[in-house]
């Protein structure tokens, strides 16, 4: 256990706690000396306590390690996503690319049939108005 941990702990305890309990297991004692912070005495909690508070910090600890690994996690899934999505995307434009493509040389067939069929029709129109005995 740390000591700054443990001392963050001990400054959020009520300072208004002064009697010993007569049952070593759950005793508060109030303590002095060189060691302590600040105010000049300190609450130092019982072993029970203490292994509570130590047993909070391993449970912070693998909680920190979880979101630090569903972190890693998330960042690696999101950048395979975008890759995904990105490779995708490309892909939706070149199909997309190719069908307007294929649009535009189906037009221009159509366009070379028309000006065809067009140039016979003139060229129709052309014999028919040099018939003779027709006006």
């Amino acid at each position: 256990m740390e000591t700054g941990e443990y001392s963050e702990t001990v400054k959020r305890m009520k300072p208004s706690m002064d009697s010993v309990a007569a049952d070593d297991s759950n005793a508060i004692v109030r303590a002095s000396g060189e060691d302590t912070e600040g105010e000049g005495n300190t609450i130092v909690g019982s072993e029970q306590m203490l292994v509570e508070i130590a047993h909070i910090h391993e449970k912070i600890n693998r909680f920190t390690q979880l979101v630090s690994e569903l972190l890693e996690s998330g960042k690696s899934m999101l950048e395979d996503l975008s890759k995904e999505f990105e490779e995708r995307l490309f892909q939706i434009h070149k199909e997309q690319m190719a069908k307007w493509e294929e649009e535009i040389q189906e037009l221009q067939l159509l366009d070379a049939s028309n000006e065809e069929t067009n140039a016979v029709l003139h060229n129709a129109r052309c014999l028919l108005q040099n018939v003779p005995g027709q006006s």
